[in-house]
């Protein structure tokens, strides 16, 4: 690492990596997209990050466990960087993340239900061979529930 102050310390693409508990390459990968300021070079030629890399990296990792895509969160920092509080921004996309969240329950709910229709029309352990063709045999409920009336079979 570079000097012992936190404020001033060097660190190469490893060190942030490892400080930030992600891949060296995602560190890379980060300041290609824009999402980390480019690092300045060190006489050798190595990236030198400084602690405010080390908190974009801290930030940019909170903001994908909410669940934020990496332009919306590229935004996000957009916002922060010109030192406007980005509360309005941060509010407006995490209301539209909870929406999009919202709408993914309702449709696996949906899909449970419609797994669990389809488990309860499986006939049990004493279940008739298969017509050639299909996986398990017609069952009334099954069919009006996936079509598989159509054609023979669930499958």
């Amino acid at each position: 690492m570079g000097t012992t102050t936190q404020e001033h310390a060097r660190w190469t693409v490893a060190d942030v990596a490892r400080e930030a508990g992600v891949s060296p390459d995602t560190v890379r990968y980060y300041e290609r997209a824009g999402l980390l300021e480019p690092a300045g070079r060190s006489a050798a030629g190595y990236r030198q990050f400084d602690s405010g890399s080390l908190d974009r990296l801290r930030f940019i990792q909170g903001a994908q466990r909410l669940g934020l895509r990496l332009r919306e969160i590229r935004d996000l920092l957009a916002v922060r960087d010109t030192g406007i509080c980005p509360c309005e921004s941060a509010e407006t996309l995490l209301r539209r993340r909870v929406a999009e969240i919202e709408r993914e329950i309702a449709r696996l709910t949906a899909l449970r239900g419609d797994l669990e229709q389809m488990l309860a029309g499986i006939p049990g352990p004493d279940c008739p061979d298969p017509e050639p063709g299909t996986w398990c045999p017609v069952v009334p409920e099954f069919a009006e529930t996936t079509g598989a009336g159509r054609g023979g079979g669930c499958g």
